[in-house]
């Protein structure tokens, strides 16, 4: 990775790492391991929204290796402590992007969880990479996120593809996909309804827009990246599942981790949804997105 982008990484956790990580640390120091050094290590966890069932597993894999290790001092947890939280972080394997004349990605999340600002930093990015991406406004229920996507594909100077508000988002997205045939565009992104409350409906319109696109293009969607807001903690996890149950989700852009002290739920998402982090939001401007790392995340809530 590069060194601005582990640099970015490890700022953005600067409040996580602030919060409660340092605690972790000053709880692992130069004393004996106790009952009350476990107890006080759960509830740190916990509080870092590691969740409770990945913090109870994290401390339990502790205890067995303080046995099998005859482990006696708090400080040498600390280092088995990072190396536990590293195996929960998979090292995602290379996007499925790029083999083929266009790519398309799906993008889904909650109304509010960001989404709409990451797809202009993902499109941003893969332009800065020799891509010309489309975006694809298919939210169509929400006047506001066709606005924003459009401001935002004018700012950084990308082709875009709206329909009636209320439309058929699956329509929109069969235009687009004709659209970037027609201007040669590479790679069409793909902005989807994030409405939770109704359920049922959310599954079918992402589940249709699913279909258009395999049906128009080989292979397609690519990817199906789910944007999850940071800040809303382990509420993110119950929220992602229905997304799961509707799509084939691919993994996992964690936007707003500069904004919150809740970044340990990269570990209840890895572990508990068996997604892949792919890129982490580190900022507001265009260029705060950064490919996630697992080495730079472990070592910025520690050091």
């Amino acid at each position: 990775m590069a060194k601005g982008f582990a640099r970015s990484i490890r700022d953005s956790l600067t409040r996580t790492r602030n919060a409660v990580f340092s605690r972790v640390a000053g709880l692992l120091g130069t004393s004996e391991v106790t009952e009350e050094t476990w107890e006080k290590l759960e509830e740190l966890l916990v509080r870092a929204d590691v969740g409770v069932s990945t913090t109870v597993y994290l401390v339990n894999r502790l205890r067995k290796r303080a046995r099998d290790e005859a482990i006696l001092q708090a400080d040498e947890l600390q280092g088995a402590l990072r190396e536990e939280l590293r195996s929960l972080l998979p090292d995602a394997s290379p996007l499925n992007l790029g083999d083929r004349d266009r790519d398309v990605v799906l993008v889904v999340g909650v109304n509010g969880s960001g989404k709409t600002t990451s797809i202009a930093k993902l499109a941003h990015r893969w332009q800065h990479h020799g891509r010309t991406p489309l975006l694809a406004a298919a939210d169509t229920y929400r006047a506001a996120a066709v606005e924003q996507l459009d401001i935002w594909a004018k700012r950084i100077g990308v082709d875009i593809v709206t329909g009636p508000q209320g439309g058929d988002p699956g329509a929109v997205l069969f235009d687009a996909l004709q659209a970037a045939q027609s201007r040669n565009n590479d790679m069409v992104v793909v902005d989807t309804a994030g409405r939770l409350h109704t359920q049922y409906n959310l599954m079918s319109e992402l589940q249709k827009v699913h279909k258009v696109a395999a049906k128009n293009v080989e292979g397609a969607p690519h990817e199906t990246l789910l944007v999850v807001d940071a800040t809303t903690g382990q509420n993110a996890l119950s929220q992602a599942r229905h997304f799961q149950e509707a799509v084939h989700v691919t993994g996992v852009v964690l936007a707003k981790l500069d904004s919150t002290a809740k970044g340990g739920m990269v570990f209840a998402i890895t572990r508990e949804l068996e997604l892949p982090i792919r890129f982490v939001g580190t900022g507001e401007t265009l260029e705060d997105l950064a490919p996630f790392d697992p080495d730079a995340f472990i070592d910025g809530l520690f050091e």
